[in-house]
């Protein structure tokens, strides 16, 4: 199962990444953590995305596509895997798309986890208050969302195109919400 995990800053991702992974027996890829990893272990890719990030500059869409190649060619990878953060506009999702079908590797599905604004700024104040982040005030989110809103639209759409995207509620308890996405899984047939 080759899975990409789409979702509003917020709305649950890495909790229901961190769920299925386990159930799926595949590994979860947070472009975050890959590229923290890249940088710590000082790889080539690693070490341009350092030189990027020190000068201010964000990392390139090639740089964070060829960490992202480099990870699924590991051989825990090989049966499958959940990609969370990536791909976060329309020109990252078709350059993945032909990186995958170069590595015989296309994506099952993409999945995107619903769950409305309002409801991720209070989850997000509450989080904020239960563990200092400073991140996560009101202003910040706001805006995050609007970001996400704009790239995240067309990437949506650009899966729902090729039949590949299937909606599930993120709202409620994380159990109900991993049983909505296991359910809509096993319908979409791609378990």
């Amino acid at each position: 199962m080759r899975i990409v995990l789409m979702g509003p800053p917020g709305g649950g991702k890495g909790t229901q990444a961190t769920i299925l992974k386990e159930q799926w027996n595949v590994p979860h890829i947070s472009t975050g953590d890959l590229l923290r990893a890249a940088v710590r272990d000082a790889t080539p890719l690693g070490l341009k995305a350092k030189a990027a990030m020190d000068a201010g500059e964000l990392v390139s869409d090639d740089l964070m596509l060829g960490l992202i190649e480099e990870r699924l060619g590991q051989s825990d990878a090989r049966t499958g895997f959940i990609l969370d953060g990536y791909p976060r506009n329309l020109c990252q999702a078709e350059s993945l798309d032909q990186v995958l079908a170069r590595i015989q590797q296309p994506v099952s599905g993409a999945l995107l986890v619903e769950v409305d604004a309002e409801k991720i700024v209070e989850r997000l104040a509450k989080r904020a208050q239960q563990e200092g982040r400073s991140d996560d005030n009101e202003a910040t989110v706001r805006k995050r969302l609007a970001i996400y809103a704009e790239q995240t639209a067309p990437v949506a759409n650009y899966y729902a195109e090729q039949g590949q995207l299937v909606r599930v509620l993120g709202e409620g308890d994380i159990d109900e919400v991993t049983q909505r996405i296991l359910a809509a899984v096993t319908q979409a047939g791609w378990d």
